[in-house]
């Protein structure tokens, strides 16, 4: 039995979560619902409470709770969280960190699929307000059930109608069905650029962005695994439902992290854009600036991706070739070089783009070439391959 979290809102299309209870009490799932004070006056806990069988939430101060707390314990308990109607105001407190009542903390704490099933005033739906904030808790891993067109309670014919009740349920079950392929699989993920210090003022890097890893990180997820994520220094926000996310600077914090975690990995994919080397002497003050030259001597840094091939068991290894020149050349060497399952190679010049240009190279030396893309979908290519290799 899947457990369901219904979250009730003060929509005038609250009346038809009943239905909702109704439906998926019929198909066996176990539900409980939260309503806000809202809601309430449009239907009642009473009539929710009948019909889930479960106590119906609203007030997240009174004091009839079990001892733990409800907020974490729900978002826990559920398999998947239903907003049905999700009104204007929830998208937004959401996507602006707000959590005032039990609805919007059970929301912020989950990490499970949420699901906002939209109703609202025409006027309201096309707000792009709404429009921004629904864009930003998509690119957070939240999904969306778009409006209907219909009758609303304005009088008026236009987009804004809650979905029908069968069509949202066939919608969540086909996440709640679904297969997880990478379901108690753990991956390693490293992202970003490392910083290498000179002193207190300016360091070595390079120009990435961390984009790749980062939608690797979200594809993993999205597939069932738990996620480690390694990162150097980026602008990105990190990814809903990662299980572990570390944040490191210099190529040594990486090397420490990395060996640290990989043993217990069954994935693991060096992604980051680690520096090869580092300045051998640190100046505690501001080099200051004089007329004769300043010579920087380098030092070699640990190569991450080399002692984790040397230290393979049975873990899957992926590396990436990020090159300006002798792309496939350069690749097939590190692939031999550092024992990797296979490498994908790509130009070093896309490193800040959103889209980014493939091809993987495998130990028996089959390259498969794959058009230009954005780097979510990328991330789909590469694990469908890491799938691939698992089903072997």
């Amino acid at each position: 039995m899947k457990n369901i979290v219904l979250g009730v809102t003060g929509g005038i299309a609250a009346y038809k979560s009943a239905n909702i209870v109704s439906l998926l009490r019929k198909k066996g799932y176990d539900v409980k619902v939260i309503m806000t004070e809202n809601a309430t006056k449009i239907i009642t806990p009473q009539t929710l409470e009948t019909l889930s069988k479960n106590r119906v939430i609203v007030d997240m101060w009174e004091r009839e709770h079990q001892i733990e707390v409800e907020h974490i314990s729900l978002s826990e308990w559920a398999d998947l969280i239903l907003i049905a109607p999700a009104t204007y105001n929830i998208v937004g407190k959401v996507a602006n960190g707000i959590a005032d009542d039990m609805l919007s903390t059970v929301i912020s704490a989950s990490k499970k699929p949420i699901y906002f099933a939209l109703a609202m005033n025409v006027n309201m739906y096309e707000n792009p307000i709404l429009n921004e904030n629904i864009q930003k808790l998509k690119n957070f891993g939240y999904h969306f059930i778009e409006a209907d067109e219909g009758f609303l309670a304005c009088n008026i014919e236009a987009k804004g109608r809650l979905r029908d009740e069968k069509e949202i349920i066939e919608i969540i079950e086909k996440n709640l069905n679904y297969e997880f392929p990478l379901k108690g699989k753990k991956v390693l993920i490293t992202a970003g650029r490392t910083e290498e210090a000179l002193d207190p003022i300016r360091y070595f890097s390079n120009h990435s962005s961390g984009k790749m890893g980062y939608s690797l990180a979200e594809e993993a997820i999205e597939l069932g695994a738990e996620v480690t994520l390694i990162s150097g220094p980026t602008n990105l926000t990190t990814p809903r439902g990662i299980s572990k996310f570390i944040s490191v600077k210099s190529a040594q914090e990486m090397f420490q992290e990395v060996m640290k975690h990989y043993e217990f990995q069954d994935i693991a994919i060096a992604c980051a854009a680690v520096a090869d080397y580092r300045p051998k002497h640190y100046y505690n003050e501001k080099i200051k600036k004089n007329d004769d030259e300043l010579t920087i001597i380098l030092e070699r840094n640990p190569d991450i991706l080399l002692n984790m091939g040397k230290n393979k068991k049975n873990q899957i290894l992926i590396g990436f070739a990020a090159e300006t020149e002798n792309l496939l050349d350069n690749a097939k060497n590190k692939l031999k070089k550092k024992n990797l399952d296979f490498i994908v190679a790509n130009s070093a010049y896309n490193m800040q783009q959103d889209k980014n240009l493939i091809q993987i190279i495998k130990k028996n030396g089959e390259i498969l070439k794959f058009n230009e893309a954005k780097k979510r979908i990328v991330a789909k290519q590469i694990f469908s391959e890491i799938i691939n290799e698992i089903n072997k």
